[in-house]
């Protein structure tokens, strides 16, 4: 068993131990400790990384069975990149091994650490908020490397999450020392606590006084206030509850300063307060689409205009424009149908990334001649008699030759 110095003290950045075996894995070393600050990936938190450092050369030397398998020299780091627990045995994933019997120093990411126990804890207490106020579970716990995730089991209003965030904050305020218990299981029948899962040996729990009793294996903050802030900075619908996104801490305020320079940018661009930006995108928004409309009646007009100007003698008349866009291929060549074209055929688009295409008449079957132009172009669509959609690739020069030599619709 490994004896876990981060139950301890959470706050523990550093430590000796000594190595107890090292084992060859697919993608590094395994190495156990006797002792370890390092916590394994366990209850929603994932796994501390940091360093190891040779504190005797000549022991670790003396260890070795050869040269091959000699591991770092003295005062070398050696990185442990992930840390998992098995049996009560906690493995340290590195780079390079370590000789049994090795003496090492061992130093944790703090800020690392620091800051998953922020969200950690502050899960607890959002968690316990909830249940407490609606008897909701915390069905769904993922801490990842920019958001906190809590899946409750119930609905919840926007404002009524706006009232946990704040209590929430209050919590953190009042600077509520967090406590670690290790109940009998006698005391535990009569403790009520979330998250009653069976769980073998002895159970942790972790107690917020009149916030939160929870059963956690993970290291936690050791007074609220160390949490900073709580924000929840989003909430989605997910199978019939409500999934909410978390910041605590130094996330939060990195979210904070982010939003902080979008909100001056923003700012200055439209020369309005950071207080009124909203109502100011909101303004521009509107003539946005006040603009849009006048486009769209100027860009009609000027395709009716257009059409008055285009010879409809021939027997079919073909129009490419890589101008056209949306809805404005059809609506020019229905005008030029009104105009007297037996057939028109618009293309817009270009020769290098292709051409969509419509075609009609009011007096001929197009599907025969959308079908031959498909066939040469390797093209797809189709429709109705009276008029054919599609999209083909190939050159202006091509496609043009082969509406004329197809006027025998």
């Amino acid at each position: 068993m490994t004896e876990k110095l981060y139950y301890t003290d959470s706050h523990i950045k550093e430590f000796d131990a000594v190595v107890r075996e090292c084992i060859q894995a697919d993608d590094g070393y395994r190495v156990v400790l006797d002792r370890t600050a390092f916590f394994p990936e366990g209850g929603g938190q994932y796994a501390d990384t940091g360093f190891l450092v040779v504190q005797d050369k000549k022991e670790a030397e003396a260890g070795m069975k050869d040269d091959t398998e000699a591991g770092a020299d003295n005062g070398e780091s050696i990185r442990v990149l992930d840390a998992h627990e098995k049996s009560g045995i906690i493995y340290h994933y590195t780079d390079r091994p370590l000789a049994a019997g090795t003496p090492v120093r061992g130093w944790i990411d703090w800020e690392r650490r620091f800051e998953s126990m922020q969200q950690h804890t502050g899960e607890h207490i959002i968690s316990g908020l909830v249940h407490g106020r609606f008897g909701y579970n915390n069905v769904g716990f993922h801490l990842g490397a920019d958001y906190c995730t809590m899946d409750f089991d119930g609905p919840i209003t926007k404002e009524e999450l706006t009232e946990i965030e704040l209590e929430a904050n209050r919590t953190v305020y009042r600077n509520l020392d967090i406590e670690v218990l290790y109940p009998s299981k006698e005391a535990l029948k009569n403790m009520e606590y979330r998250s009653k899962i069976e769980i073998e040996g002895q159970v942790r729990i972790v107690n917020i006084p009149g916030v939160d009793t929870c059963a956690c294996c993970a290291p936690h903050v050791k007074k609220t206030g160390e949490i900073g802030n709580i924000k929840l900075v989003n909430m989605v619908n997910y199978k019939g509850g409500e999934r909410i996104y978390m910041l605590c801490g130094f996330r939060a305020l990195t979210d904070y300063k982010e939003k902080e320079e979008s909100a001056k940018a923003i700012s200055a661009l439209l020369c309005a307060k950071e207080s009124e930006i909203a109502e100011a995108v909101g303004r521009l928004k509107e003539e946005q689409v006040s603009l849009k409309g006048k486009i769209t009646e100027l860009k009609r007009r000027i395709l009716k205009y257009r059409a008055e100007e285009i010879d409809v003698s021939k027997a079919v008349t073909a129009i490419f424009d890589k101008e056209l866009e949306g809805n404005e291929p059809r609506e020019l060549m229905n005008q030029l149908l009104e105009r007297g074209a037996k057939v028109c055929a618009v293309f817009a688009g270009t020769d290098a990334d292709g051409y969509r295409y419509v075609i009609g008449s009011h007096s001929e079957d197009v599907r025969p001649f959308s079908k031959r132009l498909n066939e040469t172009f390797h093209g797809r669509g189709g429709g109705k008699p009276e008029m054919v959609q599609g999209s083909l690739t190939g050159t202006e020069d091509a496609v043009r030759k082969a509406c004329v030599e197809g006027n025998e619709i």
